[in-house]
């Protein structure tokens, strides 16, 4: 093979076969999403679903295990990126020895509502801490030489619809919200590729746009990869090319016939085939296949387990834990109620599942964690599963999963529940939710709002457990927000565990018995009901949108969206962004804030508490209401401690550019730092503010995107 082949080189068929995947039968690996054209004896490099971990899919004849990690919701919920790169560079690690080059994520678009079906894929509702989290990711993925596809770009934030929906949104939110965490990403990690979104924007698809692919994304940001699209994204190949989307996926050999037809008849410039040609070449270069890596397929599976693990309990959210329900005692008798316990799931569906070569559900969990289960009541659970689901179901769970609608879960009687009272420490309630690729969340029952049978369910145990003085802990099994305030006080501590990957049941056990001390923090807000939710109005501001099978989505909101929305608004949440307890206590102190080139701002967190801990310290900024209206405050930094033992103090320093505190202004085409009064509000979550510092700007600073 030719290793000095240029563009020039290539004959117009064989430059056009570098735009368009490789058709089903040219296939080398099966189970993998999509494979390049084998141009001139180029390899054909092979992409792999993410992005919880490398999927292939198995077939009869081979598994290609992964770890399954936890899903990226709960990575953001750790606020530690280095913790994060570590993971993308395990997930780079097993892609590379499975011969994929091309790892299909992560997925870094807004949890702009908290019923979207792909939120599990996605961060967070802010874009700093989005772009943050991503980076980090595509760097460890990258730093094994596998390239990262940050996606959906841009503006895809529902899955109904997805293929065909026009996003309608100003260019102020656009920049400031659904584009920064991609721009985050481009300039801090500088992914290999980006793949557009399916949907629409502003009239025109995404693949298709030439102002979004090639002027914002190369002109401004300054990306030197490969776009790719989505599978079967777009309406039109010909305006693909022209638009700078360089790889048509999954591709077919009737969208290559139709390019080479469209530049033999002028309808397609050769020099738009010659440019992305030119940049697939090079991308292909970059590959491990082109290098000549000869695939193990033997990825170090037992220590990448570790890291799950290790990322699962950083991502641990408490939620609630009143009068220090928990930890409880090592040795401690537990009644686990709910499916959930034996139907766990660790990782959302479509394409964000995983194939882990073993999974431990709570029940298993529990059972090797030390806490002495009552069997007797989950081997009800265990049966009602096994009757309801099938004999397969719970071996299936090790490398399968599907989505299926919720079982009742009051299946056991009150006088059960007394029964079980008396002879336990604490009763364990698991809620399960999935959600997946294809579909969204729906406001009822069962959904965002519990079943009845989960309300009883709740309620009967509570009350006779607390009759007894026994403690009720809340185990929430989920992708994304459910409501919580009808049903919050009737329990003594709710733990959010996500889809925290292959490790569940060992992280929910440690958890419960204090081995791990919660320090995550939500990446996105628990809103104390769906009307509350900005999204949920949108109906009302486009009318004539009909919310089930919508032509159009218009993010009316604007800027305020998530933590921005209920700050400007005075609306009480659930529970706010950053939330999260820890089973100690951390101050602050020592707040300085000096300003020259950029914004320096130190403070130290002292660990106050009886147990050691980590602790993740945020830092808003409040800007002065100028020409444009503005956030009460947006998230500028933030940095997770290290472990402190009682008494230890980390002294942290970060910095804020003087242009992270811009904002867009569309009549004008420019970013503007308006002039005035500062002030820095650094705290343990949007709410929890600790300690805060102004300054002033004598001067407005403009610049250009």
């Amino acid at each position: 093979m030719s290793r000095d082949i240029r563009v020039e080189d290539l004959s117009l068929e064989e430059k056009v076969q570098l735009l368009v995947g490789a058709s089903w039968h040219l296939r080398r690996i099966h189970g993998a999403a999509g494979e390049t054209r084998p141009v001139r004896g180029l390899p054909m490099v092979a992409m792999a679903d993410g992005p919880s971990g490398i999927r292939i899919e198995p077939n009869p004849i081979r598994r290609w295990p992964a770890t399954a990690f936890p899903v990226p919701v709960m990575l953001a919920s750790t606020w530690n990126p280095e913790l994060v790169e570590a993971v993308g560079r395990a997930m780079g690690e097993e892609a590379r020895d499975y011969g994929i080059g091309v790892f299909l994520a992560p997925g870094i678009n807004i949890h702009r509502h908290p019923l979207c079906g792909r939120n599990f894929e996605y961060f967070s509702e802010d874009p700093l801490l989005a772009g943050k989290i991503a980076a980090a990711y595509v760097k460890g993925v990258q730093s094994v030489g596998v390239a990262a596809t940050p996606k959906h770009f841009a503006a895809n934030e529902q899955e109904t619809n997805r293929t065909t929906v026009d996003t309608i949104v100003d260019e102020r939110t656009l920049r400031e919200i659904y584009l920064k965490p991609f721009e985050i990403v481009v300039k801090e990690a500088k992914p290999w590729a980006i793949m557009s979104s399916y949907n629409k924007l502003n009239g025109k698809y995404t693949s298709q746009n030439e102002w979004l692919l090639t002027k914002v994304l190369r002109e401004e940001w300054g990306f030197d990869g490969i776009v790719m699209s989505d599978w079967g994204a777009g309406d039109n190949p010909i305006e693909q090319v022209k638009a700078g989307n360089d790889l048509i996926m999954p591709g077919s050999d009737e969208i290559v016939s139709r390019l080479i037809e469209a530049v033999k008849r002028s309808e397609l410039s050769e020099d738009y085939v010659n440019r992305s040609a030119a940049r697939v070449l090079e991308f292909i270069k970059r590959t491990p296949a082109y290098k000549g890596y000869k695939p193990t397929n033997a990825p170090n599976l037992k220590e990448h387990g570790k890291l799950a693990y290790e990322a699962a309990a950083e991502g641990v959210v408490l939620l609630k834990n009143n009068n220090e329900a928990l930890p409880l005692n090592t040795n401690a008798k537990v009644a686990l109620f709910g499916t959930g316990q034996v139907e766990t799931n660790r990782g959302g569906l479509g394409s964000g599942h995983t194939h882990p070569r073993y999974f431990i559900n709570i029940l298993d969990g529990l059972r090797n964690g030390g806490l002495r289960v009552d069997e007797e009541l989950s081997s009800i659970y265990v049966n009602y599963v096994k009757e309801n689901r099938g004999e397969d179901y719970l071996c299936a769970l090790y490398y399968e999963e599907a989505y299926s609608e919720p079982l009742p879960q009051d299946v056991v009687s009150e006088e059960q529940v007394r029964k079980y009272a008396e002879r336990n420490d604490a009763a364990v309630v698991v809620i399960s939710r999935n959600s997946g690729e294809g579909w969204d969340r729906r406001a009822i029952k069962g959904d965002y709002y519990l079943t009845d049978s989960e309300r009883r369910l709740i309620e009967v145990v509570s009350k006779q457990f607390h009759a007894l003085g026994r403690r009720v802990i809340v185990v929430l099994n989920v992708p994304s927000p459910i409501e919580v305030v009808s049903w919050r006080d009737l329990v003594d501590a709710i733990i959010l565990v996500w889809l925290p990957g292959q490790e569940a049941g060992r992280v929910v056990a440690d958890v419960l018995t204090g081995r791990i001390n919660p320090s995550g923090k939500l990446p996105t807000t628990f809103p104390r009901d769906w009307s509350d939710v900005p999204a949920a109005k949108a109906v009302e501001c486009y009318p004539g949108t009909p919310p089930d099978n919508p032509k159009v989505v218009k993010y009316c909101e604007g800027v305020y969206v998530g933590y921005r929305y209920y700050d400007k608004y005075g609306i009480e949440p659930a529970y706010e962004f950053g939330f999260g307890l820890s089973y100690t206590r951390f101050e602050y102190r020592n707040l300085k804030v000096t300003i020259d080139d950029s914004v320096k701002v130190s403070f130290d967190v002292i660990n106050v508490g009886k147990y050691p801990g980590k602790e993740v310290a945020q830092v808003y900024v409040k800007a002065p209401q100028g020409s444009l209206d503005k956030p009460v405050q947006e998230l500028k930094a933030f940095k997770k401690t290290r472990l402190l033992n009682p008494g230890e103090v980390d002294h942290i320093e970060l910095t804020i550019n003087i242009k992270e505190l811009a904002s867009f202004n569309d009549a004008k085409g420019l970013w503007i730092v308006d002039k005035g009064e500062y002030e820095v509000r650094v705290g343990a979550s949007s709410r929890d503010i600790r300690l805060t510092s102004k300054f002033t700007l004598n001067n407005e600073i403009s610049f250009k995107p």
